[in-house]
């Protein structure tokens, strides 16, 4: 059965200026998207990126729309008009209102920061449901509301604010108590978990990246604050938990955001002078081992062992960032955290073995910054009898900046690297490997010797297996876990993982999958 609410209702829901000429009416959804206009829905005309949704309020009242949402002034239309100062900021909003203000229901978790969200999300998910609450999950990977799991693995990042609200509704409806929700910076910016009344906020750090969108590094750590400094406006819950924000204090963010957060603060890090911090780290092939020691927030200490099968040094990081909302804010007991954690095996794409039997070890990761491609380095070097061997590319259509700050990187940190596609879009993709080409001159790399340009990732992949002796490390950065890779403007289907697989089996002679198509393109 249709869900309804009258546009006046929802109206009352947003803060500052509005006005709605045509009277009221029932609305059966809300949506910015014309094509997705069925019979009394509610279209948001966006205005941004590559085209402005006014120009598709004739297409949605056609569809059937109930009522029009829109910045520019109006007049005439069939149907109620209702002007508002930022569509975004409204689709917020108004979505929020007509689910019932789910988000006022819930103890909302939020998870921000260039690199670690999904591991973090993760472990405070499980350690959440080892301590008996029943917690639901947004992230880059997958959804997840009671016992249904939503995969959404096709270059999302967090979902626009209707799918936001509607999967908390859905989570409400399920008696889910806890969410834990992965805000990146583009869902901060464009208001997508604006209206999700975060009652904590966790940052695991905030390094290079997304300069394409924001244009400075500035803008890009203003938009991670946003989860912070609105903590303070969060309204009374049913669930009665502290506001709070736990804050990297090894990390360059943590001076500003301790500054713009006006609630409570836990700082977490390997600094002697961080509230929560580890000591005794010992990495391992199965995991990591470490001691972690603090205060809460109620002023209570602790300490304990931690031991996770997640493998790298900066899942330490990981792992404190989890303790510090789970035991500093929550006050879950020592062994349920220690539990938590050591439950979580793995995370999809993120430092995921694969193993076909062959000599030498294969890892793909979801490495797609300089920071992450550093620590992905670093953890292969860690555990390397022979030599550490990346592949990896740097996306079209974003931040460019990045592509001869990557090869360096790997440059320095790496034995051999191949530099190959990721998701060129409309970009030429011979001028993106030349832009990393740069980055590898500038450490006196060697094409043919130390480095290589190999275009198509599937043949990237299958030199990098040629070349690799027992005891090397070959792993295979930037895609992790998502499931499509972008030419022009198609997405292909897409897996490291499986295009892996199908290469070792054709090394191997065994059998495996077959390799994923790509296009030839330039």
């Amino acid at each position: 059965m249709t869900h309804l609410e009258r546009l006046s209702n929802l109206v009352s829901a947003l803060p500052g200026f509005y006005s709605l000429e045509g009277g009221d009416t029932e609305i059966t959804g809300i949506v910015l998207d014309s094509r997705q206009v069925d019979e009394g829905k509610l279209f948001v005309a966006i205005t941004g990126g590559a085209t402005d949704g006014h120009r598709y309020i004739p297409d949605a009242i056609q569809r059937g729309a109930g009522a029009i949402a829109g910045t520019q002034s109006l007049s005439g239309l069939p149907i109620p008009y209702l002007k508002i100062e930022d569509s975004r900021l409204a689709l917020a909003y108004l979505s929020s209102a007509y689910y019932g203000f789910p988000a006022r229901k819930l103890c909302m978790i939020g998870v921000t920061g260039t690199d670690g969200k999904t591991t973090t999300t993760t472990l405070i998910f499980n350690i959440l449901k080892a301590a008996g609450f029943r917690p639901g999950m947004i992230s880059t990977v997958n959804a997840v509301i009671g016992e249904e799991i939503l995969e959404t693995g096709f270059h999302v990042t967090t979902p626009d604010a209707p799918d936001v609200q509607r999967y908390l509704s859905l989570m409400v409806e399920s008696g889910l108590s806890h969410v834990v929700l992965e805000a990146t910076s583009h869902g901060l910016a464009q208001h997508r978990v604006t209206a999700c009344e975060f009652d904590i906020a966790i940052v695991t750090n905030i390094s290079h990246e997304h300069l394409d969108f924001h244009g400075t590094y500035q803008a890009y750590r203003e938009a991670k604050g946003r989860l912070f400094s609105g903590l303070i406006n969060t309204s009374s819950k049913v669930i009665d938990t502290p506001r709070a924000a736990v804050l990297n204090l090894d990390d360059q963010s943590y001076y500003y955001l301790c500054e713009i957060s006006k609630v409570q603060q836990l700082s977490y890090g390997c600094n002697l002078k961080a509230d929560i911090q580890a000591e005794s780290i010992e990495g391992k092939t199965d995991g990591i081992s470490f001691v972690v020691s603090g205060n809460s927030i109620q002023h209570e200490s602790f300490r304990f062992p931690i031991f996770t099968p997640l493998i790298g040094g900066h899942n330490v990081s990981n792992c404190l960032a989890a303790i510090a909302a789970t035991r500093g804010v929550l006050d879950i007991p020592d062994e349920i955290v220690q539990q938590g954690i050591r439950d979580v095996k793995g995370i999809p794409g993120r430092m995921e073995k694969i193993d076909m039997g062959q000599v030498f070890d294969v890892f793909v990761d979801f490495a797609h910054t300089p920071n992450a491609l550093l620590k992905a380095l670093a953890s292969a070097r860690e555990f390397s009898r022979g030599r550490v061997i990346a592949v990896f590319g740097s996306a079209g259509l974003r931040d460019k900046a990045k592509r001869r700050m990557m090869a360096e990187v790997s440059a320095k940190n790496a034995d051999l690297s191949i530099l190959t596609a990721e998701d060129p879009r409309t970009e030429s993709l011979r001028s993106i490997l030349a832009e990393m080409n740069e980055g590898m001159l500038l450490h006196k790399g060697i094409e043919g010797k130390n480095y290589w340009r190999i275009a198509d990732r599937r043949d990237a992949i299958r030199f990098a297996f040629r070349i690799a002796n027992n005891g090397d490390i070959v792993i295979v950065c930037g895609k992790g876990h998502e499931q499509s890779m972008c030419f022009g403007n198609q997405e292909y289907p897409w897996d490291d993982r499986t295009a892996c697989r199908a290469a070792l089996s054709e090394q191997l002679g065994s059998p495996g999958p077959d390799m994923p198509y790509l296009p030839d393109w330039d």
